[in-house]
């Protein structure tokens, strides 16, 4: 097998490196071809990191995460700088697959091992990675309003670097858009919009993954103000550059707001055609989803489990040495075991933290209060039902016409008499209650947010919440509120009227 030397294993690294987000693949490609020949540790988890980052531009976050959490990456002989490339790495991976707590940790960490470094170009810039990955995490959180602070303090803290830095300025203008769009601040969004395209399009590197992010984002404002043929055409535009990246995610998303389009201007084969696609690929992307949380428990189990073992077998080492006639070696081992048992205890709650995949931002469940007796089911089967249930409230699965409790049984792998007895146990509802309230909650979080929702119809809103009929949405809808759809919209429009001429005044 031929070897590189260090130079040429660098100027492969850089090269993989510029084509991440405009060709994944073959990034990847060579990024492997360093890992299995390089002899260098730096070198290995250096691509390692490459492929993860190529990976999630795929939007394969199983993959991503078992070259983020190889164990090779935790050899204490590579650089600081690599190291914060890693757990910078690892939490933008992790708030992607929803384990936010997690993804806070390897944030910290980061940023506790830049505060070492001395003052540089380099550190501005992980100081400005690591408020951007805060900022997404507040944006995907909905928290808006503190993603915008977060910005504008950003900018005028890194105002110096920023202006000479166009690759870091991109990702911050990106994250304007993301945030006027979501608060439907039109003009902001659009001006925004053709800043960043302006410097990817001027930009050295190719950045095909931050294009398809930015032609969706434009769509979905064109969506907003009834330009629906120009937000077509500009979601094909995104939806191509998510074909060429072969990222199921992406498109996943695009297809829904396609179907979206078509619903709202009326074209209902078409709303069908991409509505089918974007739950075909739903399903997909679940599943990734879940194998990579999977993947991660695994992982994260086997290196603690290296490690626990590392350390007992050095306590039997010393044991064997000086059991003769060192009693003082017994207390040391005695402390040892000890030691590892505490570390195997804290990893259990990590692991019970990361088996909840996703936070449920929907809160049905009431206090508790005497029940009837139920059913008995396995406590690691209710658990496992259970995170099932929580993911499958943040995937919008329950917005299809179709759910039941037996389809709903069949996707989750158990029978309904399960499936019934922990929906009963953990959020008091039968399954139909429950279902109502997701699609009510989901309804209702529409209209307060995107404020094109007030202009449609009551059929659209039920159509879009999975109801077959008006009056069956309107019927559900009052009976978990408490009054009508119509006199709800009412209500928020009231409210908005009541603002706009405060702060008119």
């Amino acid at each position: 097998m031929a070897y590189f030397s260090h130079s040429q294993e660098n100027d492969l690294i850089i090269k993989a490196r510029e084509l991440v987000y405009s060709d994944p693949d073959e990034s990847i490609k060579i990024a492997k071809h360093l890992l299995n020949t390089s002899q260098h540790s730096q070198q290995k988890v250096l691509s390692n990191i490459l492929i993860s980052e190529a990976q999630i531009v795929k939007g394969n976050y199983h993959q991503a995460v078992i070259y983020a959490f190889d164990k090779h990456n935790l050899s204490e002989s590579i650089s600081e700088n690599t190291q914060i490339d890693l757990n910078l790495l690892k939490a933008q991976l992790l708030r992607r697959i929803y384990l936010d707590e997690q993804a806070q940790k390897y944030l910290e960490i980061g940023q506790s091992l830049v505060e070492k470094l001395p003052q540089n170009t380099y550190k501005d810039s992980i100081r400005k990675l690591i408020r951007l990955e805060q900022i997404y995490t507040d944006i995907n959180r909905r928290n808006n309003n503190k993603a915008l602070r977060s910005i504008k303090d950003t900018e005028v803290e890194f105002g110096k670097f920023l202006k000479n830095n166009s690759i870091d300025k991109q990702a911050l203008y990106f994250a304007k858009v993301r945030v006027y769009n979501k608060l439907s601040k039109h003009d902001s969004t659009k001006i925004y919009i053709e800043k960043t395209l302006g410097l990817v399009n001027t930009s050295s590197i190719s950045n095909l993954y931050l294009k398809a992010l930015i032609y969706k984002e434009l769509g979905n404002l064109q969506l907003q103000q009834k330009e629906f043929k120009e937000s077509e055409e500009s979601l094909f535009i995104a939806s191509k550059f998510a074909e060429i990246l072969d990222n199921p995610m992406l498109l996943m998303g695009l297809n829904r707001d396609l179907s979206t389009n078509y619903l709202a201007s009326g074209q209902n084969i078409k709303h069908k055609v991409f509505n089918d696609k974007y739950l075909t690929l739903n399903a997909e992307v679940e599943r990734t989803e879940q194998l990579a949380v999977n993947t991660l428990y695994t992982m994260l189990s086997n290196q603690e489990e290296d490690v626990l073992n590392a350390e007992k077998q050095t306590h039997n080492n010393y044991l064997y040495l000086l059991i003769a006639g060192f009693v003082g070696v017994l207390v040391i081992g005695s402390y040892m075991v000890l030691k590892g048992e505490a570390k195997k205890k804290r990893h259990k709650e990590i692991i019970s933290y990361l088996e909840i995949v996703r936070n449920n931002e929907i809160k049905t469940k009431p206090s508790k209060k005497a029940r009837p007796k139920r059913i008995a089911i396995p406590q690691e089967t209710e658990q496992l039902i259970l995170s099932k249930l929580k993911r499958f409230e943040s995937s919008k699965k329950f917005l299809n016409k179709d759910i039941s409790l037996a389809v709903l049984a069949g996707q989750f792998d158990t029978n309904t008499k399960y499936l019934s007895g922990v929906i009963n146990k953990h959020y008091d509802d039968n399954f139909n209650t429950f279902i109502n309230k997701l699609r009510v909650n989901y309804v209702i979080d529409k209209l307060k947010n995107d404020s094109n929702y007030i202009n449609y119809k009551i059929s659209f809103l039920a159509e879009e919440s999975g109801y077959s009929s008006h009056s069956s949405f309107a019927t559900v809808f009052k009976s978990i509120v408490g009054m009508s759809p119509v006199t709800f919209i009412k209500l928020i429009q009231k409210e908005r009227a009541e603002l706009k001429k405060k702060n008119i005044t």
